[in-house]
């Protein structure tokens, strides 16, 4: 790989590329300056190219042939904002340039933001060859903290216990980063036991717990539905007159009062965080939250009473719509949803589908098809165009009615659509696979099982076992363990999961 190279490359001459020195980038050229357009800046050049596989690097080249001075806290600067619009390759350009033939003095913090944007843009497999490439002397907790966070975004449990064990060993490990790190990739990989080994490790360390700390120990004790373990961890949140508590921790534990059954303790929480939300910088996400959370405990009158607070307190985006419609659904409120889809519909903001997909869904599970047929054709004709499981909705909904040659064709839509790995529900794709032998549709469904596994929706194995048996076997029903339990979803998953087809 071309990275692979010019990393094995820096090895080989690790200060002359790493260029550690103390030397201020400068331009050496002799053109004549030119003069600044009004407003002009090095990043109002760069912002506009969004596309990451056009190189900024022409741009930064062009910036200095003109004579203009380049400051290197000017380019960090650049690289933050970057980073924070997730334009990881810009910035990884940027970075690069920085050092790269022009000797710039990088900073601890320079090379650890550099280890965390070849991870993004190239893999932790390329910043591991990276990280070996620094001199041990600049190998500072900045650095093997985004190494070991590399590996825990991974869920690579052992070689991140593997950082972690070098730190130690380094005493590199006295860091709430570090422990907050492990805390979560433990969480997150359910090592329960690790958990509570390393939490009494940071109670004899005497490690401070920060406010992520607190928010992931909540989160843990909320997952097993911990109680005394969450009573305690807000006793000791509230009562810490340094720390500054928020929506979201409240939020966190009446998620675990909900799952624990305790009703009465999450509605109080909830109160909290409502309290909370207007101090807020993410208003919008807080409520959307909420309205979720008051809409599984079955609250509808607090769903549509907040809901109306949220409309007031500032503008309504999609992702809002998506959030109360989809509660109400949860409530089995189908004329409610509808309402707020015309709410939607009438605003001026752009269309997009997923918002009308979910009464799609909804009019499918309950078998109103000729409902979400009208529904598809209405967004059509608004410009919005169908998403790969608003087909599958259709293609279960016409199985669950019995009008089987629509639902074969609507699955044909959806897989062709999809993205590969998808996975249909089992007992949709056997009632097909059944309808098509039964009506003595061999060619058709040995065509339609192609298309399944050119998509990953089957395996090889199983394509040949299942063709195999339409064209020998009377009933497939009486053999549909033939299409394997692990290759599919469970009964209704690919409907739920609208995740799988975020637009672009």
């Amino acid at each position: 790989m071309k990275l692979v190279g010019s990393v094995r490359r820096l090895n080989l001459n690790t200060h002359s590329r790493l260029c550690f020195g103390k030397v201020l980038l400068y331009s050496t050229t002799t053109t004549v300056s030119t003069p600044a357009k009004s407003g002009d800046s090095l990043y109002r050049r760069i912002s506009p190219l969004g596309d990451p596989t056009v190189s900024i690097v022409p741009v930064l080249d062009q910036w200095v042939q003109e004579g203009r001075t380049v400051k290197k806290g000017d380019l960090e600067n650049i690289i933050k904002e970057l980073r924070r619009y997730s334009r990881f390759k810009h910035a990884l350009e940027i970075s690069q340039w920085m050092s790269d033939g022009r000797c710039c003095q990088l900073s601890i913090r320079d090379i650890a933001v550099r280890l965390d944007l070849i991870s993004k843009v190239h893999g932790t497999e390329q910043a591991e060859y990276y990280f070996n490439s620094i001199p041990e002397q600049w190998k500072a907790v900045e650095v093997y903290s985004v190494l070991l966070y590399c590996h825990a975004r991974e869920k690579s449990v052992e070689k991140a216990e593997a950082i972690m064990q070098k730190m130690r060993e380094l005493g590199l490990d006295r860091t709430t980063l570090t422990y907050n790190l492990m805390l979560n990739l433990y969480r997150q990989t359910e090592k329960r036991d690790k958990l509570d080994e390393l939490i009494r490790e940071m109670e004899q360390k005497c490690i401070k717990y920060d406010k992520f700390t607190f928010g992931t120990l909540l989160t843990i004790y909320a997952d097993f539905s911990d109680i005394e373990g969450m009573n305690g961890i807000l006793q000791r949140m509230e009562s810490d007159p340094k720390l500054v508590l928020d929506w979201n921790v409240y939020s966190i534990a009446a998620n675990g009062f909900i799952k624990a059954g305790l009703t009465e303790k999450a509605l109080a929480m909830l109160k909290k965080s409502e309290d909370l939300i207007l101090a807020s910088k993410r208003r919008s996400m807080a409520f959307d939250f909420l309205l979720t959370q008051y809409a599984t405990m079955g609250k509808k009158d607090e769903v549509l009473r907040l809901w109306e607070v949220h409309k007031k307190s500032e503008k309504l985006y999609n992702k809002s719509y998506i959030s109360m419609i989809t509660s109400l659904l949860k409530l089995d409120d189908i004329e409610g949803a509808e309402k707020v889809f015309e709410e939607w519909e009438s605003s001026e903001l752009c269309y997009d589908f997923r918002v009308p997909n979910f009464l799609i869904g909804a009019y499918c599970r309950k078998g109103l098809m000729e409902k979400a047929e009208a529904f598809v054709n209405r967004t059509k004709m608004r410009g919005g165009k169908p998403l790969p499981n608003t087909w599958y909705f259709l293609a279960a909904g016409y199985v669950t009615v019995n009008q089987m040659p629509k639902a074969v064709e609507a699955m044909k839509l959806a897989v062709s659509a999809c993205e590969p790995g998808w996975k249909p529900s089992k007992p949709t794709l056997v009632a097909l696979l059944e309808y098509l032998k039964e009506n003595g549709n061999v060619e058709k469904a040995e065509e339609f099982l192609r298309l399944l596994l050119a998509k990953g929706v089957v395996s090889t194995d199983v394509y040949d076992r299942v063709l195999n048996y339409m064209k020998n076997a009377k009933l497939f029903s009486q053999e549909s363990d033939l299409v394997e339990e692990d290759t599919l979803g469970e009964d209704g998953e690919a409907a739920e999961n609208q995740d799988l087809y975020q637009p672009n």
